[in-house]
């Protein structure tokens, strides 16, 4: 771990806000797509894109764990219980930066079926491999459920810590003490 710092440093404030909102956008809109669009010709559009934001929230984060995981924590305000459910809730956010993405495009490469990424290239299918894309899968889906606990837990928690104990903590991700 860094040396001890009060607030986060802007690469990574600017990483948490860039994540937060690609990868609740982006399971908001796998949710959408796959459990509200019905079959038709636009839900593979849709799809498509799905596939390529995650495809761009895999090469991302891959920085953006890399960066925290160098960086460090900060030291934390509390300790107990809430110094352990933030911990989790961290590590599973992490973990899921690279594993929920991955666990996608290993469903779908495996699964036969290539990448568009936004028009600009393809990362073409690799051989069908049915218990690798069927596996691959479970774990997105699992992995995407964890993500939304987890981001759910981080939320209340940051907004208990600001409207509730009026402690400084979400400051630490905003820059400001």
């Amino acid at each position: 771990m860094s040396q001890v710092r009060a607030v986060y440093d802007r690469v990574s404030r600017w990483n948490h806000w860039i994540f937060a909102i690609l990868m609740i956008g982006a399971l908001a809109f796998g949710f959408y797509v796959f459990r509200v669009v019905p079959r038709g010709p636009g839900k593979g559009e849709l799809i498509g894109f799905h596939k390529a934001l995650g495809l761009l929230i895999l090469m991302l984060g891959v920085w953006r764990v890399g960066w925290r995981l160098r960086q460090g924590f900060i030291e934390p305000l509390h300790r107990g219980w809430q110094h352990v459910m933030a911990g989790l809730a961290h590590w599973v956010l992490l973990a899921g930066i690279v594993v929920l993405p991955l666990s996608g495009v290993l469903g779908s490469l495996f699964g036969g079926r290539g990448i568009g990424f936004f028009g600009l290239f393809t990362v073409p299918a690799g051989p069908e491999i049915d218990w690798v894309s069927d596996a691959a899968y479970a774990v997105h889906e699992i992995m995407a459920l964890a993500m939304v606990a987890a981001v759910a837990l981080h939320i209340a928690g940051a907004l208990k810590h600001q409207f509730l104990d009026r402690d400084g903590t979400l400051g630490r991700m905003i820059g400001r003490v």
